[in-house]
């Protein structure tokens, strides 16, 4: 998938990876994954952050271990897994792989799950399809109306490694994955936004998101632009709650814009903006692993704390390395 010269940023050439971009593909998944099991101690006011900042308590509405993720980080490894496949997401035999992957955690009876997507994978039945899926997906939206929750924002890291040198492809796939569960169109856009933020990161080590904005139709990137804008302005204590999709995409944000970066050791900003994520409440494992997710690919796997690195761990039974693992075989 890729091999042109590094640094180059033309859609549809490839490129080959520096060893910094890897690092940065890297940290995209384990930063998503560190700031999922970090938050899950906090869920909801399950605890305060004390003065020291928040570390790898466990506990939360899942009684989870410490240092272990949450929903968040599963459905994500459902989505990794099939990209480390080479699987092309946006195909009908990935989207089928990946909902397969959706149920089978769903019978586990997990502690920690969304009710959208409860609702949608009960629904679906024991063997969905990716079009199965996304039907009965689309018919809860038909119903209710009320689709645009943040389930597959915090899903969405891994997205981008398969489509590191396409843009275009990038917003189409993370669009088909988040329909999924959460088929509303600011749930897809906001996939759209943040994922193509991830690429960008990972590429050349830029935070940016107003570049997706051109790929979203008028109407819908003027009122992101607005949101944008909005989470730029106000302190992140603002938005909370956080289950609404925008509400949770702007929190990311406005954490990791109103968080300094250390001028002595810049990849500090990590760990700094991930507890700024934290101290806003509410939906702290998501919110945290939206932010994770970015910061990872801009500051790379090496400014994740060894500390949290070393003892997180989740479904299926796997830990870090693993999840190290098959970020390298997705964008081999």
């Amino acid at each position: 998938m890729l091999a042109a010269e590094v640094g180059q940023d033309r859609e549809g050439e490839t490129m080959k990876l520096s060893s910094a971009q890897i690092d940065r593909a890297r940290g995209a998944v384990l930063g998503s994954a560190v700031g999922d099991a970090l938050g899950a101690a906090y869920e909801f006011g399950s605890r305060d952050v004390g003065p020291a900042g928040p570390e790898m308590l466990g506990g939360g509405l899942g009684d989870f271990a410490p240092g272990e993720w949450t929903d968040d980080t599963t459905m994500a490894w459902c989505v990794l897994d099939v990209a480390a496949g080479g699987a092309d997401l946006r195909s009908e035999g990935a989207l089928t792989e990946i909902a397969r992957h959706f149920r089978a955690w769903y019978e586990t009876g997990p502690a920690d799950i969304g009710h959208q997507t409860r609702t949608v994978l009960e629904e679906a039945g024991s063997e969905p399809t990716g079009a199965g899926l996304a039907a009965t997906s689309f018919d809860l939206h038909r119903r209710t109306g009320h689709t645009a929750g943040n389930g597959s924002l915090m899903r969405t890291a891994p997205v981008a490694l398969r489509f590191l040198d396409d843009p275009a492809g990038l917003v189409d796939a993370a669009r088909r994955v988040s329909v999924l569960t959460h088929y509303d169109r600011q749930a897809q856009d906001a996939c759209a936004l943040w994922s193509l933020a991830i690429r960008r990161a990972v590429i050349s080590g830029e935070l940016e998101l107003r570049e997706g904005l051109a790929r979203l139709e008028p109407d819908a990137a003027a009122e992101w632009a607005g949101f944008i804008d909005e989470a730029e302005r106000r302190a992140p204590g603002a938005f909370t709650p956080n289950g609404w999709v925008v509400t949770a995409f702007q929190a990311a944000w406005s954490a990791i814009v109103h968080t300094p970066v250390p001028a002595d050791h810049p990849e500090g900003h990590l760990g700094d903006a991930l507890e700024t994520a934290i101290r806003i409440g509410d939906d702290t494992d998501t919110v945290a692993a939206i932010a994770g997710g970015l910061l990872g690919a801009r500051w790379g796997a090496a400014s994740v704390p060894q500390r949290w690195r070393s003892v997180l761990h989740g479904y299926p039974g796997i830990a870090a390395a693993e999840l190290v693992a098959l970020v390298d075989r997705a964008i081999s």
